[in-house]
């Protein structure tokens, strides 16, 4: 990617400091997505695990990271006690318009929009959001791919579903890594 095209997508989607609620991408998924993104976007497969975003960039933005960590805590422990673990299945590959942002989809209905929705009405505060809810992990999203390598991340199939088991909260504060804050497993009865 051009330093040019490098710049523009981080100005385009960078934010102040905020707190992100992620679930990563373990297991044989998790294997799978990384290897593709060490294959078609090395900078993203270094900078972060494979992760789908909970609350930060879609239908509720980044909690404040003034919000105190005992409170953040305490109310994301309620949360994961009462949500049972899950699996979800990955959809086709879809790539956002007029960029080489290629993500993995799962369905945004369901026990995740539960989730996300019990997160977005939890009492904490966010910043605004950007987009709707679109839940998903993110195959390429620095890099400019080719046509086809394109056409190869958009016939990508996922056999393995994404197991939900946990929440993660992180600090960001862009262009440094996230912080770990901690992390929770989701305990709730089926």
């Amino acid at each position: 990617m051009s330093s040019s095209i490098d710049a523009e997508l981080s100005d385009k989607w960078r934010r102040g400091p905020g707190i992100f609620v992620v679930i990563d991408a373990r297991g044989a998924a998790g294997d799978r997505i990384h290897a593709i993104q060490q294959a078609y976007d090395p900078k993203l497969a270094n900078y972060l695990p494979p992760h789908l975003t909970l609350a930060g960039s879609s239908g509720v933005g980044p909690i404040d990271p003034s919000t105190p960590r005992e409170q953040l805590r305490e109310v994301m422990a309620h949360i994961a006690a009462d949500t049972p673990p899950m699996e979800l299945a990955f959809k086709a590959p879809i790539r956002f318009m007029q960029t080489d942002i290629v993500v993995l989809p799962v369905d945004h209905h369901g026990p995740l929009r539960d989730l996300h929705e019990r997160i977005a009405t939890s009492g904490l505060a966010f910043q605004p959001a950007r987009f709707a809810f679109t839940p998903h992990v993110t195959l390429s999203f620095f890099r400019t791919l080719t046509a086809q390598q394109r056409r190869e991340l958009l016939a990508v199939r996922m056999d393995q579903p994404l197991v939900v088991d946990h929440i993660r909260c992180s600090l960001t504060d862009e262009p440094l890594p996230p912080r770990h804050l901690f992390e929770m497993p989701l305990t709730g009865n089926r």
